[in-house]
């Protein structure tokens, strides 16, 4: 099989079972097995969904800084709980625990990658943003 270069920025990349690796359109499939890996270049934070915060509750979530820097969010697990903020710098990367809701804020234009299984992810509207 010859090997071509892929797009991150246009393309998901499948880690699937059995050590497989299948790349293909930006169209998250939520039946796919294996874990799926992301690129964005983010040049504000309407490119990664700052108005939202987003969760996986089938499993953690890697989020790393390739270029730039940016700010993890993570709301308070429960009510009487602060929410934390984890600064991101180029070359650095943080685990979000599984069924933790989080959200990026852009410090500068980054380059983020996101490695997690493409089943069990929601988002929903931050209030006042």
């Amino acid at each position: 099989m010859p090997v071509t270069p892929i797009d991150l920025f246009s393309s998901l990349i499948h880690l699937r079972q059995g050590g497989r690796v299948h790349a293909g359109p930006q169209a998250p499939d939520p039946d796919r097995d294996g874990w799926r890996l992301t690129a964005v270049h983010a040049k504000t934070d309407a490119d990664v969904r700052g108005g939202h915060w987003e969760v996986n509750t089938e499993a953690e979530t890697v989020v790393s800084c390739l270029i730039g820097k940016f700010r993890l969010y993570l709301r308070p697990e429960r009510p009487d709980q602060e929410g934390e903020e984890v600064r991101l710098r180029a070359g650095t990367a943080a685990i979000v625990p599984r069924g933790r809701w989080h959200r990026i804020e852009l410090d500068t234009p980054s380059t983020i990658m996101a490695v997690t299984l493409p089943r069990g992810s929601r988002v929903e509207r931050r209030a006042g943003g």
